[in-house]
């Protein structure tokens, strides 16, 4: 994964992974890996998954290489040690699907629990 600055102020992790080197074939298969990765950890709760594809094409325009993206919803939350926490909560992971190739991007988690278990859900899709 790679840490950049989205819009060159939001830090994000983002991977691109051909289709070639994954187990999984559609966006709804590593948003369903991601869901048994959040229900498996009982500091993690599920929130919702949004359908960002047809949300944005409904409202306005999707670039046409892009064939689906979606987002899985969940929170990391054993505590709130102030009233801040509650802007950067909850956390997603995004899943962009072209036609060979998924990108998988998050923004990166004020502590480092949130972001070693993003980045090791996500180093899993590959193993």
């Amino acid at each position: 994964m790679t840490q950049k600055l989205a819009l060159g102020k939001f830090p994000i992790f983002t991977t691109d992974i051909a289709k070639s080197d994954i187990k999984f074939q559609s966006t709804e298969e590593i948003i369903n890996y991601f869901k048994t990765k959040i229900d498996a950890n009982p500091m993690v709760a599920f929130i919702s998954i949004f359908d960002h594809f047809n949300h944005t094409k409904k409202v306005g325009s999707v670039p046409p290489h892009i064939k689906n993206i979606q987002n899985i919803i969940f929170c990391f939350g054993p505590q709130v040690p102030d009233v801040d926490m509650v802007a950067v909560r909850p956390r997603s992971i995004g899943v962009t699907e072209f036609e060979d190739s998924f990108t998988i991007n998050f923004s990166e988690a004020p502590g480092a629990m949130p972001n070693q278990a993003m980045l090791q859900w996500v180093a899993g899709l590959t193993q």
